[in-house]
Parts: structure tokens; C-alpha cells; sequence
């Protein structure tokens, strides 16, 4: 995972430029395509909560992930403050605990791409363990084309079918732009939909 004090970063008076506040765009247009419906879903780096958040006001049971303590407990405060019943959990994605059945949607907008190259393979089983056949995992990161300073962590399209092609069917993966605050240009990211083999 990047070396990054993950609290501190959340602690910062100016928002992380991922931390919009508003759902991810890319999430909201699969949802809208009816691609997922409501269902037992999974936020992986969900930070402080807006897509697990919007994931509960549509429906879906959903419970989120995130190594910041800090995230973690203003995602909390947000779902009381939205109203909303969302499960919010401080772990590494490298080590997820106990999480009950098996999720049948997971969302990651923006934590894959956090991780160093030997940390992947960790990272695909962690996925794998918490879903069943036939789960949808939903992918966002930074895309290689572009590499933008500032901007996210890049992967490359042949990185992610070499990382995920084993064990899910990649059904698509499409060039978009990732919603920020704070920064010039909007970064180019990949939006890639999976479903578990």
C-alpha cells in the first residue's frame, strides 16, 4: 500500500481531492444502467462513506472498509446525519476480518490502485474470499495513459486483466474521468465491471 498516514490525511483541513461528497459519478451511471441492483454490497476504501452511504439510500445493505480510523468515524456520523443505516468497519483491505455472508456486489472507487504491485495477488484474495460465483466487483483507478502530478495512483488495462482475469470475467472496461475536488484537471481513470468466476 502507498506509505501514507491515511488519518493524517482525512485530519488535513482541505479535503483529499477524491473527498467530494457527493457519489461517485461512475457508480451512480452503473446503478442507473441497472447493471447492480440492491443487494449485500461492499465499499472497499470507502474514506469517509459517501458511496456506501448512497449505496444504503438505494437499497443495498451496505457495509464499508477503510484503514483510516479517522474516515471511519465521520463515514459514521454521516449515515446518522443521512439517516441511514450503513455498516462502517476501520481494516485493511490486505486483512479484512469476519464479515459475515458473502457480498454479491463490491465497489471499489479508488483503493486498488493504492497498492504496491506485490500486494495485489493479497488483494484479489481478500475479494475473492468475501464474495460467491457470480458477485459483481466494480472497479475505479488511475489510469497509466495519463498519469497526472497531482492525480491518483495509474494502472494499465493489461495490469488489471492480469491481475483479476483468474479468478472474474471482466465484462467491461471503459476509459472515464474521476470526479475531484481541488485539482486542475480531472484525472483519467478505468471503470472496469467484473463478475466473480
Amino acid at each position: 500500500m502507498i506509505e501514507r498516514d491515511w488519518n493524517q490525511t482525512y485530519r488535513d483541513p482541505q479535503a483529499p481531492p477524491w473527498d467530494t461528497g457527493r457519489p461517485s459519478t461512475q457508480l451512480r451511471l452503473l446503478l442507473e444502467s441497472g447493471g447492480v441492483k440492491p443487494c449485500r454490497a461492499l465499499d472497499l476504501g470507502c474514506g469517509t462513506g459517501t458511496n456506501a452511504i448512497f449505496l444504503a439510500q438505494q437499497g443495498f445493505n451496505a457495509t464499508g472498509v477503510d484503514l483510516s480510523e479517522v474516515a471511519i468515524q465521520r463515514a459514521l456520523a454521516k449515515a446518522q446525519t443521512a439517516g441511514v443505516t450503513a455498516n462502517f468497519i476501520c481494516a485493511s483491505v490486505l486483512a479484512l476480518p469476519d464479515l459475515g455472508e458473502p457480498f454479491e456486489f463490491v465497489s471499489d472507487i479508488g483503493c486498488f490502485h493504492t497498492l504496491a504491485k506485490d500486494q495485489r495477488n493479497a488483494f484479489v484474495a481478500q475479494v475473492t474470499r468475501v464474495t460467491q460465483p457470480g458477485s459483481v466487483y466494480f472497479l475505479l483507478c488511475g489510469n497509466a495513459k495519463e498519469p497526472l502530478n497531482p492525480g491518483p495512483p495509474t494502472v494499465s488495462e493489461e495490469e488489471i486483466r492480469a491481475t483479476f482475469g483468474r479468478d472474474f470475467d471482466i465484462e467491461w472496461i471503459r476509459e472515464c474521468r474521476f470526479d475531484t475536488v481541488s485539482l486542475p484537471k480531472p484525472p483519467l481513470g478505468y471503470a472496469t465491471l467484473m463478475r466473480r468466476q
